[in-house]
C-alpha cells in the first residue's frame, strides 16, 4: 500500500512541527535572554518551502574546547592507513574511526567500543548508540562484537567472530538498497566500495560549496527513483527502507557536519564532506572525485556537535517525518518485482496483524516503532543469547516511545518481492542497512 497522499502530509506536518516548539518553550523557561536568537534561527531554517531541515537545537551552542575532536599527530587519533589485514567495509564513519583509533584500527571492535565511539565522536545520543551497536554485534557478529567490513580472521575475532558475516556480508540485514555512496548488491556485486559517480552526483545537486540537509534529501529522493528505474531487485522493507535508508542520508549531515561560532548547527563544505568519504579532487578541477577505498578520515579542525542536543532517536525520528513530508514515498514498504519499474507495496494492516494500518502508522511514534519492532525478527549469524541483548535494547527503545506491542510481522507479505528473498532475509528478519 503506497501512501502517496495529501493525508499523509496533512497527518505528518504536526509531528514535524512540534518537537522543535516544545524543545524552545523548555529553552525559553531556562534561558530567556537567548530564546530571541533561537526563533531567528528557527524561522530562517524553515521558512523555504520544501525544507528538509529543521532546528532541533533550541540554543545554538558552540564550545570550542568541548567540541574539539583532535586527531593531530600525536594525540593518539593520528590517522594512519589500514593494513592489507585490516577489516573496512560500507560505512564511512566507522571506517575513519577505525583508521583513527577510536575503535580497534582492525575493524573489529565490541558493543562498548561502537557505544563509546559513536557518543564521543560525533554526538550520537544513548538510545540510538545502544541499539545499532547491539543490532551489529546481533546479526553480523557473535553477539559481544562485529567487523565494519567482512568475516573477520580468527586472528582478529577468535573461533566465534570468524561466523560472523560482517556489515559487507549483511545485503538486508545492516546495510541496505539506495545507499547515497555506496553500490546495490545486485547491479554492481558489491556493496561496500565507494561509486565516485555517486558522490559526484551528490556534490552536482549541492550547489554554493556546502552539502546541506536539503540536498541530501533531493540526492536521495534521486536514488530512490534511479534504484526502481535500473535495480530490479530494489526492496524497501519495513526497517530497510523507513528507518535505516534515511539514516544513511542524514546521519551524514548531522554526525559529519563541521560546527564553528558562525554555524553552531553545522556546515557541511565540500572538502569536509570528501575527508570523511575519503574522495579527493580530480586533477582537472571539475567538481569530480576519485576513491582511496578504505582511507577514510575525521577531517583536521574538525568540532561534532554540541553535545547538549545528541542526536538520538526522537531527533532522528523527526529528520525521518520532515523528508517523508518531502517525499511520501520514502514510507512505501515494498520493491520491484523482478523487472525495473514494477515497485509494489504492501498493506501495512496485513503486515502487522491489524495492529497497525496506513492512517494510524502516522500517529504518535508508530511508524518509528514499526521499524524497530522489524528488526526484533532477526535471525543473528551466531545465535549465543544475541537475540535476548537485541530484545532489551528494543524494550528500551519501545518503552520510550510507548509503542504498540507487534507479537510478529507476517513475512509472508513480503515474499513476493525478489530482493526480500534473493538476499536470504526471507528467513532472516526485515532488516536493511546503515552503509553510508
Amino acid at each position: 500500500m503506497r501512501f502517496q497522499s495529501q493525508a499523509l502530509l496533512v497527518a505528518l506536518t504536526p509531528l514535524a512541527t512540534a518537537f522543535p516548539y516544545t524543545v524552545l518553550e523548555k529553552a525559553a523557561r531556562d534561558n530567556p535572554e537567548l530564546i530571541n536568537r533561537a526563533n531567528a534561527i528557527l524561522g530562517e531554517r524553515q521558512s523555504g518551502a520544501g525544507a528538509a531541515s529543521a532546528v532541533f537545537e533550541p540554543i545554538p551552542i558552540f564550545n570550542a574546547e568541548a567540541q574539539y575532536i583532535d586527531v593531530s599527530e600525536g594525540s593518539g587519533h593520528e590517522w594512519q592507513a589500514p593494513t592489507s589485514s585490516d577489516l573496512r567495509g560500507p560505512c564511512p564513519g566507522l571506517n575513519a574511526f577505525a583508521n583513527h583509533g577510536f575503535i580497534p584500527r582492525n575493524g573489529y571492535a565490541t558493543i562498548t567500543e561502537f557505544i563509546a565511539a559513536t557518543e564521543t565522536v560525533v554526538g550520537m545520543g544513548p538510545l540510538l548508540a545502544i541499539f545499532l551497536a547491539v543490532l551489529g554485534a546481533t546479526i553480523d557478529g557473535d553477539g559481544l562484537a562485529w567487523s565494519i567490513g567482512g568475516t573477520p580472521p580468527a586472528s582478529i575475532g577468535g573461533v566465534l567472530g570468524t561466523l560472523g558475516n560482517g556489515i559487507s556480508g549483511s545485503h538486508n540485514k545492516y546495510e541496505s538498497d539506495a545507499s547515497p555512496t555506496r553500490p546495490d548488491l545486485y547491479e554492481a556485486g558489491n556493496d561496500y566500495i565507494a561509486q565516485t559517480n555517486q558522490f559526484n552526483k551528490l556534490i552536482a545537486m549541492s550547489p554554493g560549496g556546502t552539502v546541506t540537509m536539503d540536498s541530501l534529501t533531493d540526492f536521495r529522493s534521486y536514488r530512490f527513483d534511479t534504484q526502481i528505474a535500473n535495480n530490479k531487485y530494489f526492496f524497501n522493507g519495513p526497517f530497510t527502507g523507513v528507518l535505516v535508508q534515511p539514516a544513511a542520508y542524514t546521519f551524514i549531515f548531522r554526525f559529519m557536519a563541521n560546527h564553528t561560532a558562525d554555524d553552531p548547527i553545522g556546515i557541511l563544505p565540500y572538502d569536509v564532506l570528501a575527508s570523511w568519504f575519503a574522495m579527493t579532487p580530480t586533477p582537472a578541477n571539475d567538481g569530480t572525485y576519485s576513491y582511496a577505498e578504505g582511507h577514510e578520515r575525521i577531517p583536521d579542525n574538525w568540532y561534532r556537535r554540541a553535545q547538549e542536543y545528541v542526536y538520538d532517536t526522537d531527533y532522528f525520528t523527526l529528520d525521518v517525518v520532515n523528508a517523508a513530508l518531502l517525499h511520501p514515498k520514502f514510507l512505501d514498504v515494498g520493491g520491484n518485482m523482478g523487472s525495473v519499474n514494477s515497485f509494489a507495496g504492501v498493506d501495512i494492516a496485513n503486515l502487522t496483524g491489524g495492529v497497525l494500518n496506513s492512517e494510524s502508522l502516522l500517529q504518535g511514534n508508530n511508524l518509528a516503532c514499526l521499524a524497530y519492532q522489524a528488526s526484533a525478527q532477526v535471525k543473528p549469524d551466531v545465535v549465543l543469547g544475541a537475540v535476548n541483548q537485541l530484545t532489551d535494547a528494543l524494550g528500551n527503545l519501545s518503552t520510550k516511545l510507548a509503542c504498540p506491542q507487534l507479537a510478529a510481522l507476517d513475512e509472508s507479505q513480503l515474499q513476493m518481492f525478489p530482493g526480500y528473498t534473493r538476499s536470504g532475509v526471507g528467513s532472516d528478519g526485515l532488516l536493511g542497512g546503515i552503509g553510508l
